[in-house]
């Protein structure tokens, strides 16, 4: 089976936490650590987005590839720059972002840049918000989404939500809510359920957004809280799994080394759609495919960078 990862794709440049403070480049983004993520746990994975052509966009490729991801659906373009991130840690490996996006070539993928072909070669296909920011990249995103699911794919958002990377949060909600309408496997972070019920379901409790997430036709949702249990809902039942406990030195892809150890294993049961529906009606299914991915976050978080941090399969035995 195969999974492909759509979305930005950009440079972390990670502080040293020393005065004079210094910047070390690593490649990143969101749905590419994913893919980065997968391919190294063994899933047949590419990375379908746009990058600059300039010096870090032809590193970020290179990065992906030298890591086992196909990269025969990225693009280059001369209209805009790779996007890049600096990242301060503080004492707890928690990070806080100074984005140089928008403009970025990231944000520049158009429906027409699609091959038709992909989506039906890829039994999953994985996207986050920060390929809703703006309105061209917004429908982009939601086409692609839309093909996959047509093509019996299974398709997964991580909500991943940046504010500062919206213009404007006008229309966040009713993207987000219209990525989930489209999903099978969502995840969030306990502030992003927070940030979701508030704005949606004001005065109401969690429970109100979890249904309504389910009601709108999602298999799994998840909901992560640092190093606390790991909550998952389905239509039929719900639970946590505790994820070890580790040393945590940088956060930087925690989140994306867990979809990613997820996606992985899910991959070696779910040729499609159907195939994931059934899978999920059993709840030690979905239990050993947390606790897999709960691994490899806490892998992740143990070092520093982005790809550099994730694990290999024989890393997590």
């Amino acid at each position: 089976m195969s999974l492909v990862c759509f979305g930005e794709a950009l440079i972390d440049f990670l502080s040293n936490g020393k005065q004079p403070e210094s910047f070390t480049k690593y490649a990143g983004g969101a749905p590419a650590n994913v893919s980065v993520a997968a391919a190294k746990l063994g899933l047949k994975t590419s990375f379908c987005g746009m990058l600059g052509d300039d010096m870090f966009g032809h590193f970020i490729k290179d990065e992906l590839t030298q890591h086992g991801v196909n990269t025969q659906y990225c693009q280059f373009t001369d209209a805009a720059k790779t996007a890049l991130a600096f990242v301060s840690l503080d004492e707890s490996g928690e990070r806080s972002f100074s984005f140089y996006r928008p403009p970025a070539a990231d944000l520049l993928y158009r429906v027409d840049d699609f091959e038709h072909s992909m989506f039906s070669e890829h039994a999953i296909m994985h996207v986050c918000s920060n390929s809703l920011t703006e309105h061209n990249i917004y429908q982009t995103t939601i086409y692609g989404l839309t093909q996959a699911k047509k093509a019996g794919a299974i398709c997964s958002f991580d909500m991943n939500l940046r504010e500062n990377l919206w213009p404007s949060m006008r229309h966040t909600l009713d993207r987000i809510w219209h990525v989930i309408s489209l999903s099978d496997i969502v995840k969030l972070s306990h502030e992003e359920l927070e940030f979701l019920n508030n704005r949606s379901h004001k005065d109401q409790p969690f429970e109100h957004t979890i249904k309504t997430i389910l009601k709108a036709g999602v298999s799994c949702l998840l909901v992560t809280n640092g190093g606390e249990a790991i909550r998952y809902y389905h239509a039929d039942f719900t639970g946590e799994v505790t994820p070890p406990a580790t040393k945590v030195v940088d956060t930087t892809a925690a989140g994306d080394a867990f979809i990613g150890g997820m996606l992985a294993k899910i991959g070696q049961y779910c040729p499609n759609k159907q195939s994931f529906k059934e899978y999920c009606q059993t709840q030690s299914n979905i239990e050993e495919t947390i606790a897999y991915a709960a691994k490899a976050g806490a892998f992740a978080v143990s070092r520093y960078g982005a790809f550099a941090s994730l694990p290999s399969a024989q890393d997590l035995i």
